[in-house]
């Protein structure tokens, strides 16, 4: 197993609460953010720009990735610019459709010829990868990314999928490949094995970084102790 250290894939910290992003800002390792309106809520936030200036003003020198929220293209393209305009290692999320299952395709080749930085997120599909690598051809940079773990939530090993997704981004070298929504810290290698440029992971995947190359003998005793500990504890007895 490499040492993360030696890995090629690029990390980056998925969340919305600012003491965690902090936290990993504060790593080498984090090489970039993103968030989601989910998170975001999730997080208690509730005033969305000030939220987001706060967080760049915080984190000035890696790219941070934010996410439109309107439903209707010509506002998503409104809301694009403006947030792009807050800083330049901002990247617009854009989701590859809308509620109505629209194909989001023609707002993307728009931004993204006028040199907005764009991550196209919530794919699922090859077919939605060409058609996005297709919309942002001649990028100089973007991002697109394919919720990898929630492919494995169906049942279906995302690793043959984001392999051709890989091959599929070649054509164009602006775009990098993101494997979001980890379900755990084993895809981090396999993101890497596959030659995938980044994967997001939140700060709870990213605190068992420490556990890389862990003795498994040592770590089942721990383990045992740790049952032992919690039994003692609750006191219980038969």
């Amino acid at each position: 197993m490499k040492p993360i250290s030696e890995l090629k894939v690029k990390l980056y910290a998925d969340g919305a609460d600012r003491a965690d992003m902090l936290r990993m800002y504060a790593n080498p390792l984090i090489r970039g953010f993103t968030t989601n309106p989910t998170l975001m809520r999730k997080a208690g936030v509730t005033d969305y720009e000030r939220f987001a200036r706060d967080i760049l003003e915080a984190i000035p020198d890696r790219p941070i990735s934010l996410e439109v929220f309107s439903d209707d293209f010509g506002e998503m393209d409104r809301q694009a610019r403006r947030i792009a305009s807050w800083g330049g290692q901002v990247n617009v999320k854009i989701p590859v459709t809308n509620t109505r299952g629209e194909s989001s395709a023609p707002l993307i080749r728009c931004l993204a010829q006028s040199g907005i930085r764009l991550n196209v997120t919530a794919l699922l599909t090859l077919e939605q990868v060409s058609e996005v690598a297709a919309a942002m051809e001649g990028c100089s940079a973007g991002y697109v990314s394919v919720f990898a773990g929630r492919i494995a939530d169906t049942g279906f090993d995302p690793v043959p999928l984001m392999s051709a997704a890989v091959r599929i981004l070649a054509a164009n070298p602006g775009l990098e490949l993101i494997w979001a929504s980890p379900r755990e810290l084993l895809n981090i290698f396999q993101a890497d094995e596959i030659g995938c440029h980044i994967i997001t992971a939140t700060a709870d995947i990213l605190k068992k970084l420490s556990l890389v190359g862990k003795d498994l003998a040592e770590y089942s005793l721990e383990t045992v102790k740790m049952f032992r500990d919690d039994a003692v504890k609750a006191e219980y007895s038969l």
